[in-house]
This record gives structure tokens, C-alpha cells and sequence, in this order.
């Protein structure tokens, strides 16, 4: 079997693992995330299969259908070609705003088969890839472009180093994109200037690191706070929920107060 260690010759930084069980770790799924990923951004790598049967990666633009992606592209481009004579695609989307090291940043993989939109979705499948790339209105009905729906059937998302999970097609489909992380730039900023006592309460006493001499809020989501933590042993990130999940960027301060009263030293 091969060996799934990475082999680290020694001056890798030390990730420390928890001392303490973590309060609440409650997160968004892998198909939540990637949801929130493939509504964040109109972009992708598509991957399709030349007629040698060889890989070609050709960047597009999309809208979603529901969470399915909508292509609009061209039969001059060879990817064109390739879907009208393989069905067999996947994307791979990059969220935004990515931090100095790409490898850290979120990323997804939507593998299934592309399909032309029936006569009943056509027009949806169109609206929707406009609404995604509204310059699209100006050649989406020229005759060498076609409209084209991934049907999703496997995901597999990447946090960054060390956090990746899969989902199915299916659980893909039912999922919602959080509607909390896409907004939460602001406070989380707010929270690492204004609130970093609290921060680092919460990872002592709800984060499962009561060595932690400082702290930083690194994401919020709509059940709860990614926090980086540094301690003598190594750096992390830890989790810490929220009391219960919230719905709106506009619930997010009253979730923080809580957690920020939890895990104050007098509570």
C-alpha cells in the first residue's frame, strides 16, 4: 500500500494538535462548501477529452442552475468539440481573494456529464449563465456557441492543507451556499483589530487549545468562526460553533457576543 505520510525531512512548520476536546466543531459539509465556492466566483478550469483521449484543460466562464454549472462555449474551441463527442467533464473553481500561498487556499473539483439543456430549461440555463457572465449576452446566440449543463455526480473539496472532504452528486444538489462567508470579510476584520482578547478566549476555553498565546479569526460562516491559533507547541486552526447556526450576515455579531460571553473567564 502506499504510503499516505508526506514524508516531511523536518523543517516543516509544527501544526499542534488540540488538548482539549473542542467545544462545539460544528462547520458547513463538503457539499456546503462547495456550493459557497461555485457561487462565489463566474470562472473554472474545464477539464475535458480530446478525441485521442487526451486530457485538455481550457479555462471557462459559468453561471449555476441551481448549483449545476451552465458553459456557454464555443465548437471553434476544441473543448467545444470535445463535449459534442464526450460527455465526460469536470470543473475546477478557485475561490476568490486567495491568501499569499495558493495551495491554502479553498478550492473545488465538480466531476459528472455535460448535457444540452431540454426545451423545457433552455431559457433558464440560458438567464442563468448570463446572470453569471453578463457579457455572455453579447455571443450566446451566435451560431458557433452552444449552451451546456454539468450534471454533477462527484465533489471533492480543499480547504487549504489538511482539510478535504467529498460528496456526492446528490448531496451536492441539495446543499445551499452559506450565507454568511461571503460577507463576513468585514467582520472578521473587525474582529482581529477590535476583539483579539476575545478571540483567544475562545480558542482556550471553546477551541480545545488553552495554550494559546494569540489568536486570529481566519473565516465565519454560518455555523461558526475558523480561528488560526499559535501556541509553544505549533500553529493550528481550530473551530469554534456558534450557539446555533445563524441565517444572515446581520446575526453574525449577536453569534460572536455569545461566544465571546462563553468563553470570557468569569463564565
Amino acid at each position: 500500500m502506499a504510503s499516505r505520510d508526506h514524508g516531511d525531512p523536518g523543517d516543516a512548520p509544527t501544526i499542534a494538535p488540540p488538548l482539549t476536546a473542542v467545544a462545539n466543531p460544528a462547520r458547513p459539509s463538503a457539499a456546503e462548501e462547495a456550493r459557497t465556492v461555485a457561487a462565489s466566483t463566474n470562472t473554472a478550469t474545464l477539464a475535458s477529452l480530446s478525441a485521442d483521449g487526451d486530457p485538455w484543460a481550457s479555462l471557462v466562464t459559468y453561471g449555476l442552475l441551481g448549483g449545476a454549472p451552465v458553459l456557454c462555449v464555443s465548437q471553434m474551441a476544441e473543448h467545444g468539440r470535445n463535449l459534442i463527442r464526450d460527455a465526460r467533464a469536470s470543473v475546477s473553481i478557485v475561490a476568490p481573494n486567495p491568501p499569499d500561498d495558493p495551495l491554502a487556499n479553498t478550492r473545488i473539483t465538480l466531476a459528472g456529464k455535460v448535457r444540452r439543456p431540454s426545451p423545457e430549461e433552455l431559457s433558464a440555463a440560458r438567464e442563468a449563465h448570463i446572470v453569471g457572465v453578463p457579457a455572455a449576452r453579447y455571443y450566446i446566440d451566435y451560431s458557433d456557441f452552444s449552451v451546456w449543463v454539468l450534471d454533477v455526480e462527484r465533489v471533492r473539496w480543499v480547504g487549504g492543507y489538511g482539510r478535504m472532504d467529498s460528496a456526492s452528486g446528490t448531496e451536492y444538489e441539495a446543499a445551499a451556499p452559506d450565507p454568511v462567508s461571503p460577507k463576513a470579510a468585514g467582520a472578521v476584520n473587525h474582529l482581529n483589530d477590535d476583539h483579539g482578547q476575545a478571540l483567544l478566549a475562545m480558542a482556550q476555553r471553546l477551541g480545545g487549545y488553552p495554550d494559546a498565546t494569540e489568536a486570529r479569526c481566519e473565516g465565519a460562516d454560518r455555523y461558526g468562526l475558523d480561528i488560526r491559533v499559535s501556541t509553544p507547541r505549533g500553529w493550528s486552526v481550530t473551530r469554534v460553533g456558534y450557539v446555533e447556526p445563524i441565517d444572515s450576515i446581520e446575526e453574525l455579531r449577536g453569534a460572536t457576543v455569545q461566544l465571546a460571553r462563553l468563553a470570557a473567564p468569569s463564565s
